[in-house]
């Protein structure tokens, strides 16, 4: 039983993941980042259905698949990775939807966005204009992520579905 568990998370996380690579496709550039709401979205459905741990694991290989892409910046693993974490220990805390979109959009937009800084300065050998550059972005991008994950949460969980995702846990 313990190993069919196992397999059903790690089969959840490759379409988490997957859905994450394929949904950068659907992105804007603002102020040198890509915005890719779908990414916060996933975050928000691993926080609900895998736990933190797995959902910043899914953010990683989804950064890095984009990077390897093309379809992505190196961005893309500060603004993903700190949003699925904190999300995922609001909803392992509370677990409660409102305050984890909640946590995704501080933890991406405000705590990504000023990791985003160094990432950009250090590794990226750009110039931002300041410490707080990217917050408006990644907050416009997880917002509207946040947004699309609080609808679609609400409706797998009036049609009974969230629970069949969540039977992985």
């Amino acid at each position: 039983m313990k190993q069919n568990t196992a397999t059903k998370k790690l089969v959840l996380a490759g379409v988490l993941t997957a859905l994450a690579v394929v949904g950068s496709m659907i992105s804007f550039p603002v102020a040198g980042s890509k915005c890719a709401p779908v990414q916060h979205m996933v975050n928000i459905l691993a926080a609900v259905t895998l736990g933190p741990g797995w959902g910043v694991g899914i953010a990683f290989c989804a950064s890095l698949l984009r990077n390897i892409m093309s379809l992505g910046s190196l961005l893309a693993f500060p603004g993903s990775m700190v949003g699925a974490l904190c999300c995922g220990l609001v909803y392992m805390g509370c677990r409660k939807l409102a305050p984890t979109c909640a946590a995704e959009a501080i933890g991406t937009g405000v705590l990504g966005g000023l990791c985003a800084y160094p990432v950009a300065k250090l590794l990226m050998g750009m110039e931002p204009v300041g410490l707080f550059v990217y917050v408006v972005p990644f907050l416009i991008s997880t917002v509207a992520g946040s947004i699309l994950a609080f609808i679609l949460i609400t409706v797998l969980e009036k049609g009974g579905a969230l629970n069949q995702l969540r039977m992985a846990n």
